[in-house]
């Protein structure tokens, strides 16, 4: 073999090496895109699930004070002078920022226990509380 001919095949095998290695980058670049494709709306996914159960957790626990209050308005029908009823159903329209309503149970609660001051307090607290909402 002349050298020539070795130039030739040497200067031939190093563009076939510059073709695999330009060949293989652009395969890397390719599968490294597809990937990228895939895991974004994955990962998108999975932030959009995390934010939510913490508005469902809100509405179940709205929708659980709702039906403790329905529940205390049935004990409250069959016997209007069920003071623990009276007590549940003030603290739920409390929770449920009613105060509007839960000043009429305080009242019976006053009623019927004229001696508890934290009774009259809270009763008075929310009657200034409405006049205020009304001004």
């Amino acid at each position: 073999m002349t050298s020539a001919e070795r130039e030739y095949m040497e200067s031939h095998q190093r563009s076939l090496k510059r073709k695999q290695k330009l060949i293989a980058l652009i395969g890397t670049i390719g599968f490294g895109g597809s990937m990228l494709f895939t895991l974004v709306p994955l990962f998108k996914s999975g932030l959009q699930q995390q934010n939510q159960p913490e508005i469902i957790e809100v509405e179940s626990a709205e929708m659980q004070l709702k039906a403790q209050e329905k529940g205390y308005q049935s004990v409250l029908q069959r016997e209007p002078n069920n003071l623990t009823a009276l007590q549940g159903l003030v603290n739920v329209r409390l929770q449920l920022n009613d105060t509007k309503g839960a000043i009429e149970p305080l009242e019976k609660l006053v009623e019927f226990s004229p001696e508890r001051e934290d009774y009259i307090v809270l009763l008075s607290e929310l009657k200034q509380q409405i006049g205020k909402e009304v001004n």
